[in-house]
């Protein structure tokens, strides 16, 4: 049975859902309805002749159909290394609000289809979330960490890349969203689905192995979101000048959105940096955190009881 809490994330999160070969999907907190015909999946029907709704678990079961392997190994799943502790940066802020600075985010959230455009990335640069790793033990798919990233060059050059077939595993990459030095903010990869943006990584103890043959990483059951480095950080040295005010305040709004959506706790937002277990990331450079508690402070996602 899928828990009350991920039954609830996901209904919340799938809206209005279109598969392959597939009808319209709706998903309500009270009801999933199939609209037109699903490929191969019939509705059961109870004794009195009416056509059984089909659980969350049947849905997930077809999005996920040719995500999970039918190949089951022996054993069980490596653990993950025993990662850093992470105490997050952002605090609990109920008063002391900036009004000018909840007022501007206010009216950028009102026109926040203007500021985004969707660009997705190749197919061979994200996945599917997967339910089960490949030994056969269930693992959750619900999206409950935020990792913050750099470009490193410039935005289009992220973009570039993630728009570029990788066949190779070991090459593919990609985010969830992009925000610009304009504030402009692009969207590469569906929340619903796995960015590759993390490898050998984990958080708080935990990542996923969906790969035999690879180390396993928070990519299954995290969202990834890139800031676009400045001309004078472009390379792998130090520091840079920063980000931008408009950055900073399309950032806030991105993940306004996903915590929201998500259920996400502010104190899950973290960075490439603190979950990557290599020790070769540190992403992202000259962040402010103190900028990004203004935000979210204004937009009243840090008081919570």
């Amino acid at each position: 049975m899928v828990p009350d809490h991920l039954n609830r994330v996901w209904l919340k999160s799938l809206g209005l859902l279109r598969l392959p070969g597939a009808g319209i999907l709706l998903a309500t907190t009270s009801t999933l309805v199939l609209v037109l015909s699903l490929v191969g999946f019939t509705a059961e029907k109870s004794t009195d002749g009416v056509a059984r709704k089909p659980s969350l678990l049947d849905l997930l079961d077809e999005v996920a159909r040719d995500s999970d392997s039918d190949k089951v190994l022996p054993g069980q799943q490596p653990d993950a290394p025993k990662g850093a502790s992470w105490s997050s940066p952002l605090a609990r802020q109920c008063s002391g609000i900036d009004q000018s600075t909840r007022s501007r985010l206010l009216d950028k959230r009102r026109k926040l289809p203007q500021l985004r455009q969707s660009i997705p990335a190749d197919p061979t640069n994200y996945g599917d979330r997967f339910r089960s790793n490949p030994w056969g033990q269930a693992i959750n798919p619900a999206p409950r960490v935020v990792v913050l990233h750099e470009t490193v060059y410039s935005l289009s050059s992220a973009v570039n890349t993630f728009l570029t077939p990788h066949p190779r595993d070991e090459d593919q990459v990609s985010y969830h969203s992009l925000v610009g030095l304009d504030g402009s903010i692009v969207d590469v990869v569906d929340p619903l689905k796995r960015a590759y943006g993390a490898g050998y990584s984990a958080f708080l103890g935990e990542w996923a192995v969906t790969n035999s043959e690879f180390d396993g990483s928070v990519n299954n059951f995290a969202l990834h979101l890139s800031l676009e480095t400045p001309d004078d950080g472009h390379g792998s040295h130090g520091d840079h000048s920063g980000y931008t005010a408009a950055q900073y305040d399309a950032l806030a709004l991105v993940l306004d959105g996903w915590l929201e959506r998500f259920e996400i706790d502010p104190a899950a937002i973290t960075t490439h940096r603190h979950v990557d277990l290599g020790g070769a990331r540190a992403d992202p450079r000259s962040f402010s955190w103190s900028e990004l508690q203004n935000r979210l402070a204004a937009l009243g996602k840090l008081c919570q009881a």
